[in-house]
């Protein structure tokens, strides 16, 4: 018997690419039945995205894609259509990240499909929200990214604007709107009643920018790129290791710089006018910074932050995929899953996070082929004969 929290939810998934299915990927970590629509012959790009392609196959996708149901569907007929109404008519959740006005051109218009299950929660995903001037553009995640104020605050201050490294605007918006999603839910349970959803790329950014709005509007104080420091923080940190290596070092709180001063054997330190508080440590920024690399510059990394942990000082490596595989840390918590794979035996990837003490996520199935729960799903779940089901897959409408 499951024992997953949201094993009695089912989702319907219509979109693509990432900022809507990594909503996809955290309901179904968490139980939820996500049966994920896809076009027919084609399938979502995020079956063909990813630098390495061992077997041609992508190692994105089988992350994306993991605990999800694949059913094949073209939307863009009407028989398509009367597919996602009678879908919708059997489940909880239905999740798109197409441009805003794309499911009302279908006569899959949120009122449409009320109409059909008035208890569906409706979660969208776009780069700038379904109402406003721009809500018609198109939108990715690092245009959303840029608007919502990220892009101008990473990286060195001598150079443009950097990328994150990853698709932080995407899973951004995706992670707000399972949130919503999961709120909408929950005032079902006391109405009934479904409603809308609408989660945008910008916005999800903006909303993690903290005191960036408020510093302009009071201070007229324009955040810039500071590279790996906090401005006015200090020690926050990336300082050299005699080996070679970078340790990473942040004890900018007063009773943390403390006991940092009394690691390095410079107890002196903490009580300099220049280095005793948060402010003055701040101004003297530079300085310190270099005290403090001259100190770490001595030291292999491994001694290094076994005094730093021995003191309290909080600090660690940057890590790299092949250090997370190393870690005992990363082993006890089972931060990292391998899942079965019909291509790669034994698939590595992160698991499921947070962790629940009590009905605890998991990776039942990594992405699956496409169209591979057709049966299931339109035969099982709705009941369409066969004659019905052989009419629809001959029209290539599935």
């Amino acid at each position: 018997m499951s024992t997953h929290p949201l094993d009695d939810i089912r989702v319907v998934e219509l979109g693509q690419l990432l900022a809507g299915p990594f909503c996809g990927q955290l309901l179904g970590d968490f139980g939820a039945e996500v049966i994920k629509v896809e076009d027919p012959g084609r399938g979502d790009p995020m079956r063909q995205w990813g630098r390495e392609k061992p077997y041609g196959k992508s190692l994105w996708w089988p992350v994306v894609a993991r605990n999800k149901k694949s059913v094949t569907c073209d939307m863009r007929t009407p028989e398509g259509q009367d597919l996602v109404r009678r879908l919708v008519a059997e489940s909880d959740v239905l999740l798109e990240n197409f441009r805003p006005g794309t499911l009302e051109r279908w006569g899959l218009a949120p009122e449409e499909l009320h109409a059909i299950n008035p208890g569906l929660v409706i979660t969208r995903v776009t780069g700038f929200g379904q109402t406003g001037p721009y809500a018609p553009r198109a939108g990715y995640g690092s245009i959303g990214e840029a608007m919502g104020g990220l892009r101008h605050v990473t990286g060195d201050p001598d150079r443009p604007p950097s990328r994150t490294g990853i698709s932080l605007g995407d899973s951004l918006a995706a992670t707000h709107a399972c949130v919503g999603t999961l709120v909408a839910l929950h005032q079902r349970e006391r109405t009934g009643r479904g409603q809308v959803v609408d989660s945008a790329i910008y916005e999800a950014v903006l909303a993690m920018m903290e005191s960036l709005v408020p510093e302009w509007q009071q201070a007229s104080y324009q955040r810039e790129r500071t590279g790996p420091v906090l401005p006015n923080v200090s020690p926050s940190n990336v300082y050299p290791t005699l080996d070679g290596d970078e340790i990473l070092i942040a004890a900018n709180q007063d009773s943390v710089f403390q006991r940092l001063a009394t690691a390095m054997d410079r107890p002196e330190l903490a009580k300099d006018p220049r280095y005793a508080t948060h402010g003055s440590r701040g101004e003297s920024m530079d300085e310190l910074d270099g005290i403090i690399a001259a100190w770490t510059g001595g030291l292999p990394a491994d001694d290094l932050l076994r005094t730093l942990n021995d003191n309290g000082v909080p600090a660690g490596r940057i890590y790299t995929a092949k250090d997370m595989f190393a870690d005992p840390h990363f082993a006890a918590r089972e931060a990292i899953v391998r899942v079965p794979h019909p291509d790669f035996g034994e698939l590595a990837m992160q698991n499921v996070v947070p962790k629940l003490s009590e009905t605890p996520g998991s990776v039942r199935s990594a992405g699956p082929s496409l169209g591979q729960h057709n049966d299931e799903i339109y035969r099982g779940l709705l009941g369409l004969s066969d004659q019905e089901f052989a009419t629809l897959r001959s029209a290539r409408v599935i």
